[in-house]
């Protein structure tokens, strides 16, 4: 649309030959004016899109600003709130704050060069077991330990960004290990509110789905996990609940009669945890559809959002 033209033309007035001139000029003016106001508003300033008038000139009209008049001095939003009202907001944005909470990713890369090593026997409590193991891996060869670093870093992410304090169990950042006591040692001195071992599984194929362990109930030698039986399942329960929520899976078809809950007694991690914590396998490596979601990274995003949705619910209560 054309802004200028005989209809925006403003009336004539007879005037004497000696002001014509200036009359002619003014009228010149007023069309060119007209247009590029109604483009400024067009365009809506500098408003949220970005804009800031020069838009009608890239159009092929004339740029312009607003008109000129008194300025108004800017005072700002008033202050209606009380501090009390800031920490309710703060705490919105944030409702992990002052939380900490450990990750723990299941065995290490480098673990398969320490064999030696890994297979030195620690006291779990109820017995004697390997400082750790190599974990399995899919059928072509993506490892569970690549697996549960990733999806630990995605983790860490998530629970940042809501206001908490994270620790990594380890960062491949050590030649082998931390062993399965050391582990849960690293939690214990963290005070962790929660601590989540992240693995998955190696069982035969056909045999899929996710399961939480929680840590049964032993009080012998250096471990006793009574004081955190009850608080560990129900982190479990929140984990399991939501991480199929999030990552459309079903619990495991093999283990925990359908519940995706599994209660063990030999695990080190677990018995020597004096502060709630479970692991989670996410699913089988060794099942070819199973394998498929666990080598995804989007999958791997979801699978590290149920998780982090479980311990949310399970530190709001």
């Amino acid at each position: 649309m054309s802004y200028t033209g005989p209809e925006f033309d403003p009336p004539r007035p007879r005037r004497s030959p000696l002001r014509r001139p200036a009359v002619v000029a003014v009228a010149a003016l007023v069309p060119g004016a007209l247009a590029g106001w109604l483009a400024y508003g067009a365009v809506g300033g500098s408003g949220d899109d970005g804009g800031s008038g020069r838009a009608a000139a890239a159009d092929g009209g004339s740029a312009s600003t607003a008109p000129s008049g008194p300025a108004t001095p800017r005072t700002g939003t008033p202050r209606t709130g009380t501090p009390e009202d800031d920490d309710a907001k703060a705490g919105t944005s944030a409702p992990l704050k002052g939380r900490v909470i450990v990750i723990d990713p299941g065995h290490n890369p480098a673990n398969f060069r320490h064999t030696a090593d890994i297979n030195r026997k620690v006291d779990i409590g109820t017995g004697w077991k390997e400082c750790d193991t190599t974990g399995t891996s899919t059928n072509d060869g993506y490892t569970e330990a690549a697996f549960t670093l990733d999806v630990a870093h995605r983790l860490r992410a998530l629970l940042e960004e809501q206001g908490a304090t994270v620790k990594l169990t380890h960062d491949a950042d050590r030649s082998y290990g931390p062993c399965i006591d050391e582990r849960a040692r690293i939690g214990n001195a963290a005070h962790a509110d929660a601590v989540v071992s992240v693995h998955a599984d190696g069982s035969g194929a056909g045999n899929r789905g996710f399961h939480v362990i929680l840590p049964g109930t032993v009080h012998k030698g250096a471990a006793d996990t009574r004081p955190v039986v009850g608080p560990s399942k129900a982190l479990g329960e929140s984990i399991a609940a939501d991480f199929a929520r999030a990552t459309g899976t079903s619990p495991s078809n093999y283990v925990g009669d359908g519940t995706g809950l599994v209660t063990r007694e030999d695990l080190g991690g677990l018995n020597l945890s004096t502060v709630p914590k479970v692991f989670i396998e996410c699913g089988n490596m060794r099942d070819a559809k199973d394998a498929a979601l666990l080598t995804s990274g989007a999958w791997r995003q979801k699978a590290a959002q149920g998780i982090s949705d479980g311990i949310v619910g399970f530190l709001r209560g």
